[in-house]
């Protein structure tokens, strides 16, 4: 049974906050919200990006419980999109203590900050689709909470913690599991930008003719980053509080597909060579979301076409090459 969204709250009045605001998703939330009253978190060890230097930036470590709590005095948010943590499953194998400890503490000190602060506030906190055990059929809300990786385990962690804060301490939290996305801005570590920015470093003369690739035969759930921070907007507006939403486009690409589209848009020919060093552990064959709660409850739907963001990814990566023509290989 479906469950009616919570009241609309259109453009809160007061602050919005956003941590991890100079991360990947971060930066494209912000350029959706920008106009209003708005204040990014960042790590104190990572620069703002100078393409919003007209908003307010805090350097928040938030490990730090009393600098957390200061800031959240500080900023009065009436709401937060709280973004910030480790994001990748490949190094959690080897950082485990502190993927757990960003993630999971992290969003602890957040939360509890907020309670602490006794204003109304409400949180989206976004964790992960890696929280689910592996399937291979679509994955809805009410699948098992099974990671498989350090990763997961983290964002599991997290995702719990907050539903608790809803449900047991009253707090205005939602949270947001989104599956697999990429676009213009993403770093190279993941597999599409990994491509693209190869392919923009081909044409521009600056490496051999080959694409370097892992395993392309895995098949993952594929959004474009900017219908996913729409989706963020989204809940924070009319989501019901405690309720968990997958984000997802409820196809499943195969990766070796998406860098097809990719080497067809190339500008000059291009090979691709399997190179066993980037291949992950563990890797889990298909990861395919399904987004029934999101579009029946909240009407929402992704925008943009897979060829969209690819296209979009290659040409920001073509314009990142020619301004740093000897950024390594």
């Amino acid at each position: 049974m479906s469950q009616a969204p919570g009241p609309d709250r259109g453009a809160s009045a007061g602050t919005t906050l956003v941590t991890g605001a100079a991360g990947f998703a971060g930066r494209h939330l912000l350029r959706r919200l920008r106009g209003g009253s708005l204040v990014g978190w960042h790590h104190p060890e990572t620069p703002a990006p100078g393409e919003f230097r007209d908003l307010t930036w805090r350097g928040v470590d938030l490990l730090d419980r009393a600098a957390v709590e200061a800031a959240v005095a500080l900023d009065a948010p009436r709401e937060i999109f709280h973004l910030a943590g480790a994001a990748r499953v490949d190094t959690s194998w080897n950082n485990v203590v502190p993927h757990l400890r960003i993630n999971a503490l992290g969003t602890h000190r957040l939360l509890d900050a907020v309670r602490r602060a006794g204003r109304p506030c409400r949180v989206l906190v976004v964790t992960s689709a890696q929280v689910y055990q592996s399937s291979d059929d679509p994955i809805d809300e009410s699948a098992p909470l099974v990671p498989l990786t350090p990763y997961g385990l983290s964002k599991l962690a997290q995702d719990q913690l907050a539903i608790r804060a809803a449900i047991a301490d009253g707090l205005d939290v939602v949270v947001a599991r989104p599956f697999n996305h990429t676009g213009p801005g993403q770093d190279a570590a993941f597999a599409v930008p990994s491509f693209a920015r190869q392919i923009a470093r081909i044409e521009a003369g600056l490496a051999p003719p080959t694409v370097s690739v892992g395993n392309l035969d895995t098949r993952r759930d594929i959004t474009d980053v900017r219908d996913v921070v729409g989706a963020y907007e989204l809940l924070v507006r009319r989501a019901p509080p405690g309720r968990p939403f997958n984000i997802c486009s409820a196809r499943a690409w195969r990766i070796g597909d998406l860098l097809e589209e990719l080497v067809r848009l190339a500008r000059v020919p291009v090979a691709v060579a399997t190179d066993p060093s980037r291949r992950r552990p563990h890797d889990v064959p298909v990861m395919q979301g399904d987004a029934t709660r999101l579009r029946s409850e909240l009407g929402w739907m992704p925008r943009l076409s897979v060829e969209t963001t690819l296209r979009d990814t290659l040409d920001w990566w073509r314009e990142r090459v020619a301004a740093e023509p000897d950024s390594g290989p």
